[in-house]
Order: C-alpha cells, then structure tokens, then sequence
C-alpha cells in the first residue's frame, strides 16, 4: 500500500537505500546491546549501563521498547485476526464471486461487528500466548521453522498467479522502475519509517533476539541475513500484489 501511495520504484529505491545505510547500522547496534546485555530490553540496557558506570535512569529507554512492543503486538493481533476471518470465509466459498465494492463492504462489515473483530483477535492472542509461552526455542523457533518456509511457498504460489493471471510486466516495471518524478519528501519520510518497520527497529524485537545469540556468532552477517531476506520477502509480497492490481 505505501509503495503504491508514494510512487512505486522510486519509493522502493529509497527504501532500500534506507534499509542499508539506516536500517542495517541500527540493527546492528540493537543486536550488540541484545548480546552484552543478555536480557529482556529493560535488564539489557540496566545491565549495559551499571557495566558503563552510567545514570540506571537508561533502563526508562527498555521500558519504552517494551511499550513500543505492546502497542505494535495490539495493532497485529486485529491485522492477523482478519487473516484468520478471510481464512474462515474463503474456505466457507463468502469471497467467491463477488465485485471490488462487495469484497470492500464484506470488510467494512467485519470491522462494525466488535464481537466478530474480538472474537479473532481473541483466538489470535490465545495462539500467540502458547506459542511464546513454550519458551524461545520449543515454541517460537519450533513455529518459526515452519511457519516462516511456509509463507515463502505461498508467496512463490501467489507470484504464480500474478504472472498467468495478472499484468505482470506493468506491475514489474510499476515496481522497479525508478521516475524521480514519483517521489516527495513525504516519501522520502514513509520509506524511512517503513525501514524501521519492517526490521522492526526500536521495538525491543532486535534487541531481545541479540540477548539469545550465541557469543561467537557474526552480528555483521547475521545483520546481513536478516535485512536481505525481509527485503526479498516485501519485493516478493510485491510481485504478487501489483500485477493483480492492474
């Protein structure tokens, strides 16, 4: 949506650069404190400035990630509860045969009904709550393992489709070709932003993932690992949204 909003390719161009020279240094930094730190946000950054001889009062900047954290987790378990609602009514055939303007009032639909909404975003949290509560590696990495290979495959078959069933070649160069024209500061800004949010900088997130990484593990290629493949997963996520769009 914000690649379409603030001019295609040019905006990707500008996201990628922020990736780079903003998003990577960042990322970096939150996984070296996450590592000396070894602890939630709040005990990293309290135990990284009793070591420095520093003010305690730095924990306040933990406490602010983990609040960041709960705000952005708040937003996601309602996104994700659409996905489970849209998952219900696929399989039920309610999306079949129906226009723009009628999938668009089966969505406003959804959001009036606070029973339905809470309803999704309750089973949402509930599935979420289980997961984590198994603990890093018997709940999270275990999920991840699959979760994550499983949405790639269903990109791959999404990109498919919008190859056989879309205009791939508008949508192709919509996304890479790069019209300076496009492009505002407004832009400029969003892709700045959007960099943050896709690694998902100063929430906590990073920083708690350094905490559980081994010692002599390289953060500049771990870095490096995470950053090129977010960034091939939203071009993908592109791929197969643009071209059904035109």
């Amino acid at each position: 949506y914000i690649t379409g909003e603030y001019g295609g390719g040019a905006f990707v161009l500008v996201y990628l650069a922020c990736i780079l020279a903003v998003g990577v240094p960042v990322m970096m930094a939150e996984i070296a404190f996450g590592r000396r730190g070894r602890g939630s946000p709040i005990e990293a950054i309290a135990n990284l400035a009793r070591e420095a001889g520093a003010r305690p009062l730095w924990k306040v900047f933990g406490w602010i990630a983990m609040l960041a954290g709960f705000m952005i987790l708040s937003f996601y378990v309602v996104v994700a509860g659409w996905s489970f609602s849209y998952l219900w009514k696929m399989a039920s055939g309610a999306l079949s045969g129906h226009s723009v303007a009628e999938l668009g009032a089966i969505f406003e639909a959804g959001n009036a009904n606070p029973w339905a909404l809470g309803g999704w975003a309750t089973l949402v949290t509930v599935v979420t709550m289980l997961i984590v509560g198994r603990g890093v590696q018997e709940g999270v990495e275990k999920s991840v393992r699959w979760m994550m290979p499983g949405m790639v495959i269903m990109l791959l078959i999404m990109i498919g489709y919008a190859l056989t069933s879309g205009n791939f070649s508008a949508g192709f160069h919509f996304l890479f070709d790069f019209d300076v024209t496009r492009l505002s500061s407004e832009g400029v800004l969003a892709a700045l932003g959007h960099a943050f949010f896709t690694l998902s900088l100063a929430s906590g997130a990073i920083l708690t993932y350094g905490s559980y990484l081994p010692s002599g593990t390289s953060i500049a290629r771990t870095t490096f690992t995470v950053a090129i493949a977010d960034t091939l997963v939203a071009l993908m996520a592109g791929l197969a949204i643009f071209p059904i769009i035109f």
